[in-house]
């Protein structure tokens, strides 16, 4: 159940050598769906170097709405717009997404964008809550989303009986593909309060909307006092495919990057000292780092994430070159 991190073989890329470049974009409490954080960022290319980043913020009820800037990747602190209005609120009454909704993962097909997010429920005890997946769409470009459902695309199952989060979509060889946070259980824990668990597993379809899950696990848990592994971004390179997420032995330690490897996309290399990216030793990021959300784009790679208290002060991003994108297996 604890695989090693290593599994025999050395990193098929280049360690990326990344530098941070600070906080691009910080919540507006003036806004009243923006009174703090700006979570689970989301990047998604316009044009050339110019990006829309997807967020969401908490209002004073802490319920979660979607919101996004534009930025220029070679100025990314100074930023181009911003949505005055939120482009995904809250469900109705009941809705497994009446307490709030996060973005997780965009794929664009013709002039149609999928926005894949998160939608969530109080539990009946704290800090006890449901989430589920569902699916809006955009064609007008992404500055807005109508719900293809009023209910998720995807629940707790068989092989998900807590939870289903944090999704990461996208279409290989005409083969939807997506890694998602699994919830398996929650823990009693000694001051008499709960503990989560849960890890990364995988799921397929056809067509974005159906999907089919097995229980394949994708990220398992290094440890047996791994607690948490959330939210992973995946890039393909040629026939390779690179993955980070957040990894977190709760209370202990909070989240770090964790980074894998894999030929097929389904089973995954952990090389968490790989990742080369750890918290600063002040400011936003110096307790915490998390959902990562990573792109390719002219030669480097861009890390959008989150820092202390789950992304509360902002958007964080780093930068690091990747001229040598693939470095050949070998063994060690």
């Amino acid at each position: 159940m604890y695989p090693s991190m290593h599994s025999g073989a050395a990193m098929r890329f280049s360690r990326p050598r990344w530098e941070k470049k600070g906080l691009i974009y910080r919540p507006d409490a003036r806004v009243a769906w923006m009174k703090s954080h700006c979570q689970l960022p989301v990047a998604d290319q316009l044009d050339g170097s110019r990006y829309r980043v997807y967020f969401a913020s908490r209002d004073e009820l802490q319920r979660s709405h979607i919101g996004c800037i534009e930025i220029d990747l070679h100025e990314p602190v100074k930023v181009l717009g911003s949505t005055v209005q939120p482009i995904l609120s809250p469900g109705p009454t009941g809705h497994f997404d009446e307490h709030g909704v996060y973005p997780s993962s965009i794929v664009t097909v013709g002039n149609k964008k999928y926005l894949y997010f998160i939608g969530w429920n109080r539990g009946c005890r704290q800090p006890l809550f449901y989430a589920s997946i569902g699916l809006a769409v955009s064609e007008d470009g992404g500055r807005s989303f109508e719900r293809l459902f009023r209910s998720p695309i995807m629940a707790r199952s068989e092989h998900d009986p807590c939870l289903v989060t944090s999704p990461n979509v996208f279409i290989d060889n005409d083969l939807w593909r997506m890694t998602y946070v699994s919830g398996i259980r929650w823990e009693e824990s000694a001051d008499g309060g709960l503990k989560s668990v849960y890890h990364i597993k995988y799921a397929e379809s056809r067509d974005g909307i159906s999907w089919t899950r097995d229980g394949t696990v994708a990220i398992d848990f290094a440890s047996k006092d791994e607690t948490n592994i959330a939210r992973s971004s995946v890039l393909k390179f040629g026939g390779a495919y690179r993955m980070w997420y957040s990894t977190a032995r709760l209370p202990v330690r909070p989240y770090r990057i964790g980074y894998a490897e894999s030929d097929d996309g389904t089973r995954w290399t952990r090389i968490d000292e790989g990742v080369g990216f750890d918290v600063s030793d002040e400011g936003f990021d110096s307790e915490m780092i998390c959902y990562p959300h990573v792109i390719h784009h002219e030669n480097k790679l861009y890390m959008f994430y989150n820092g202390n208290g789950f992304g509360r002060e902002g958007i964080g991003l780093a930068v690091a070159d990747d001229s040598e994108a693939s470095v050949a297996m070998t063994s060690s």
